[in-house]
């Protein structure tokens, strides 16, 4: 296990092109942590200078207590599981998960039962004697995650690999790594975990905690309950929850959010904590936490569109010409959607309000979990 630390990482192409701004991260000794954003936020060129086949611009990567900027991959304690599986074709598996023991000069007895273990543990035994091309998708992951386990690492790096799978298969594949990591450490030799993926499911259901990036800045690190239900700024809040978080333009007047010819009452904790605050500001409230009720206070909304989704049922409608997503249940929605209009309920203590001028959460209490 080790330890991984970011300090003031930098990335600049070209002396001009500023990619990666003074990233500060501490990923703890045995943790999962996972790199989470959009495309093109620099969650993979962050993990790429980890393992050193990205040099850095500024600042520090500390693995295992050591200063490794000017360190080779191979000294680095780490393991790399690409998003293309990275294998040789030319080699049987058993080739391929061996190779990198062979090269460090292990005795083959020792490689032996190296191939042997990581094999029974990630169920690939009857794949040993096959080529990379007669693999599936899945298999040929689950050799190239074993590749990398057979190296004994301290860190685990992944960068996106699961994203070339069916559905299906990526669930599965979230599991068994999850499961693996969670074997690992049971016997006392978990790996620390990097993993970046662009799907915010992966981070929530993977990561002990999750590193959000935009724009090469960390946006907050969590979590995966506190980022949904704590989340630091508007970015993080509309990226994190499936449906996403509703965001609707406003205004502070007393203890009130006016949008349009409505008006929402705060509770008086939130109306408390936001005395002082701008009045321009964005209501936050995610689609489960919408009541579909009657009468008394609540939102009046048109309804544009009805999911059925099984269980429960995906309501889009259109309150104040904002597009309102709001789930409730399949029997719910059947009672009481009867005309066009809903009238639709948040629950008071899971509101956001956000400051339109800076997108910070304003009322968040006791401070929330930026930064790491």
């Amino acid at each position: 296990m080790a330890q991984v630390q970011l300090k003031n990482l930098e990335k600049t192409y070209n002396n001009t092109n500023k990619v990666v701004h003074g990233l500060n991260l501490d990923v703890h000794d045995g943790e999962f942590m996972v790199l989470v954003g959009p495309s093109g936020c620099a969650k993979s060129t962050t993990l790429r200078m980890i393992a050193g086949l990205e040099e850095i611009t500024a600042g520090d990567i500390i693995i295992g207590g050591q200063r490794v900027n000017d360190l080779s991959p191979s000294k680095r304690q780490i393991a790399m599981v690409f998003q293309n599986y990275a294998l040789y074709p030319h080699m049987k598996v058993r080739g391929n998960l061996s190779f990198g023991l062979r090269i460090a000069g292990r005795p083959k007895a020792e490689i032996a039962a190296a191939v042997d273990n990581v094999a029974a543990i990630l169920e690939i035994e009857p794949l040993l004697d096959r080529l990379p091309k007669q693999l599936s998708g899945g298999q040929a992951q689950r050799v190239a995650l074993g590749r990398a386990l057979i190296k004994n690492p301290g860190v685990f790096l992944f960068d996106e690999p699961l994203s070339n799978l069916d559905a299906k298969l990526r669930a599965s594949m979230r599991v068994r790594i999850t499961d693996l990591h969670r074997q690992l450490k049971a016997d006392g030799s978990s790996p620390t975990v990097v993993y970046v993926t662009h799907d915010q499911t992966e981070a929530m259901t993977m990561g002990d905690r999750i590193c959000v990036m935009q724009a090469g800045h960390i946006m907050q690190v969590a979590t995966p309950k506190e980022l949904y239900n704590a989340p630091a700024n508007l970015f993080v809040a509309g990226f994190i929850g499936t449906p996403e978080m509703n965001l609707i333009d406003g205004a502070m007047e007393g203890g009130e959010f006016v949008m349009g010819g409505q008006r929402l009452a705060l509770g008086g904790e939130l109306h408390g904590r936001l005395s002082n605050q701008p009045n321009q500001a964005v209501l936050g409230i995610r689609p489960q936490q919408f009541s579909l009720v009657s009468e008394g206070p609540a939102l009046r909304a048109k309804l544009v569109n009805a999911e059925f989704m099984g269980h429960e049922v995906y309501m889009h409608t259109d309150c104040e010409g904002h597009r309102l997503i709001s789930v409730v249940g399949a029997a719910e929605f059947e009672a009481r959607a009867e005309s066009d209009v809903v009238r639709l309920r948040p629950d008071p203590k899971t509101i956001h309000i956000f400051d339109k001028s800076d997108g910070r959460n304003v009322s968040l209490h006791g401070g929330s979990s930026i930064a790491a």
